[in-house]
C-alpha cells in the first residue's frame, strides 16, 4: 500500500458520505413516482367511485311536537302553541349482511387500481314499540309516514335497481336518505306502518354495490352479523372490531363479524350525530376490509434504500478486506465507480418495478449491478476469480437484503443477525493482521 491506512479509511467514509447524495435523490424520486400514482388512482376513483359504507337499514319516523303553554297577555291568561320537528330512529333488532366480493384491476397508463363489486344480501328483524315508544304525551305527536333508510357513502357504485322485501310486500327504494347527517343513501317510504301499533316485521334487500380501496360497513342491528368472501389474497381488516373468525389463502378470503349493543353502542353515537352534528363517533362503529396492497413496490423501494448506506459499508469493507489481505492497491476512484453502481440499483429497481413488479424487478436489477460489478472488480484485482467471489458475494448480500424485505415482522432481527455475522466474518479473516504493518507505507 502506499497511502496511509488513516488517509485511506478517511477516503472511503468521504465517498460513502458523498453518495448519500444520490440516494437522497433517489428517495425523493420514490416519493414524487408515489405521489403520482396516488393522484392517478384518485382520478380513477372520481370517475368510477370511492371507498364505500354502507350504514344502516334504519327506520325513521318524522314528528311535529305541540307545545302549549299559558302566558299573560293584556291581564288575561292566553294559550300558546309552539311547534317542534323532529324524528325518530329505530334500529333493527337483527342485522345479518352476507357479501361475495370480486375485484378487478382498471390501469391508466402504468398504474393501476384495485376495484371491487360487493353483492350482498342485507336482512334482518325489526320490532316496533306501540305508540313508537312516547308513554307520555301522545295526543301532542303528530307523526308522517315513516321511512327506512340505507347509507351508502358514494351511490354511484350502486350497479342494479334496489328493491325492499317487507314481510310479504315488495317496495323498491328511491334515490336519497333525507337526513343530513347521514349523506348519500337510499329511502323507501313504509305507510303500513302508520298508527303506532306494535309490530314486528322482517326485511331484506340485495345490494350490488362497486367500489375502490375499502369496503365498510356499520353493525346497526342490537345483534349484528356480518360474513364476506373475496378473492383478494392480501385483505387488512380495518375499522373497530375485528373479525372473530377469518381463513386467508391464494385464492381469497373468508370473515365473519359479529356484534352486539354492548359493545357499539350505537344509539349514544346516533343521538350525538343526529342531534348535535357529531358524527366521527358513529362512522368510526365501522369495520370492513381494505382491496389496497399493503405493501406495494413503492413502498418497498422506501424500505430497501434505508438500507443502502449499510449496503455501501459492507461492500467497501469487502473491498478493503482485498487491499489488505492480498496486498492490492485499489484507487478511491474505484471504489467510488463500486458506489455509484451500487446506488444506480435503487433507481433501476424503483423503474422496473412500476412495469415487472417488485419481485422481478429486484432480480434483474441485482443481477445487472452484480455483473457489471464483478466484470469491474475482476480486472481491477488483476483476477477472475477474484472478480467472481466478490460478485458472489454481492449475490448473497442482495439476497439477504430481499430477505428482509420480505420479512416484515422479522426484519430487525434478521438485519441485527446479518451486520453481527458480517462483523464475525470480518474479525475472522483479520485476527491475524498486523494493523500497524498496514498503516506504514509499502
Amino acid at each position: 500500500m502506499t497511502k496511509t491506512l488513516s488517509f485511506k479509511l478517511g477516503m472511503i467514509a468521504l465517498l460513502m458520505l458523498l453518495l448519500l447524495i444520490p440516494l437522497l435523490m433517489i428517495g425523493g424520486l420514490i416519493g414524487e413516482r408515489q405521489a403520482l400514482r396516488d393522484s392517478v388512482l384518485q382520478d380513477i376513483a372520481e370517475s368510477s367511485s370511492f371507498a364505500q359504507q354502507v350504514s344502516g337499514p334504519l327506520l325513521v319516523v318524522p314528528y311535529r311536537k305541540y307545545e302549549r303553554r299559558w302566558i299573560e297577555k293584556n291581564g288575561q291568561s292566553v294559550q300558546e302553541t309552539s311547534t317542534f320537528n323532529g324524528q325518530l330512529y329505530f334500529f333493527p333488532e337483527t342485522f345479518d349482511l352476507d357479501s361475495d366480493i370480486d375485484t378487478e384491476l382498471r390501469a391508466r397508463g402504468i398504474y393501476q387500481a384495485r376495484l371491487f363489486h360487493a353483492k350482498s344480501r342485507i336482512s334482518g328483524r325489526f320490532k316496533i314499540p306501540a305508540r313508537w315508544g312516547i308513554d307520555k304525551e301522545w295526543e301532542d305527536y303528530r307523526f308522517d309516514k315513516p321511512f327506512l333508510v340505507v347509507g351508502i357513502s358514494d351511490i354511484r357504485g350502486i350497479e342494479s335497481a334496489l328493491e325492499l322485501t317487507l314481510d310479504d310486500q315488495r317496495l323498491p327504494f328511491e334515490p336519497g336518505t333525507g337526513l343530513d347527517w347521514l349523506g348519500g343513501g337510499v329511502h323507501v317510504t313504509l305507510p303500513m306502518l302508520e298508527g303506532g301499533q306494535a309490530r314486528e316485521f322482517t326485511y331484506g334487500f340485495d345490494l350490488a354495490l362497486q367500489g375502490t380501496g375499502q369496503l365498510h360497513v356499520v353493525p346497526v342491528g342490537r345483534s349484528s352479523n356480518v360474513d364476506m368472501r373475496a378473492n383478494w389474497p392480501h385483505p387488512s381488516f380495518v375499522g373497530n372490531y375485528l373479525p372473530s373468525r377469518r381463513e386467508v389463502d391464494d385464492q381469497g378470503f373468508t370473515a365473519h363479524w359479529q356484534a352486539s349493543f354492548f359493545a357499539t353502542n350505537l344509539e349514544d353515537a346516533l343521538r350525538q350525530c343526529a342531534g348535535q352534528g357529531q358524527c366521527a363517533g358513529f362512522n368510526e362503529r365501522a369495520f370492513g376490509v381494505s382491496f389496497i396492497d399493503p405493501v406495494d413496490q413503492y413502498l418497498k423501494s422506501e424500505r430497501a434504500i434505508k438500507y443502502a448506506l449499510l449496503f455501501i459499508a459492507l461492500t467497501f469493507a469487502g473491498f478493503f478486506l482485498f487491499e489488505v489481505l492480498k496486498n492490492l492497491s485499489v484507487h478511491p476512484v474505484q471504489y467510488a465507480l463500486v458506489g455509484v453502481a451500487l446506488a444506480f440499483f435503487y433507481l433501476l429497481l424503483l423503474s422496473l418495478s412500476e412495469h415487472l413488479g417488485f419481485g422481478l424487478a429486484y432480480g434483474v436489477s441485482a443481477a445487472a449491478c452484480v455483473l457489471l460489478i464483478g466484470f469491474y472488480l475482476s480486472h481491477v484485482l488483476c483476477s477472475l476469480a477474484r472478480g467472481v467471489g466478490f460478485a458472489a458475494g454481492l449475490a448473497v448480500l442482495y439476497g439477504m437484503l430481499f430477505a428482509l424485505l420480505s420479512a416484515e415482522d422479522y426484519a430487525l432481527l434478521m438485519g441485527s443477525l446479518l451486520c453481527f455475522g458480517l462483523l464475525g466474518v470480518f474479525m475472522v479473516l483479520t485476527r491475524r493482521l498486523d494493523w500497524a504493518q498496514v498503516g506504514r507505507a509499502a
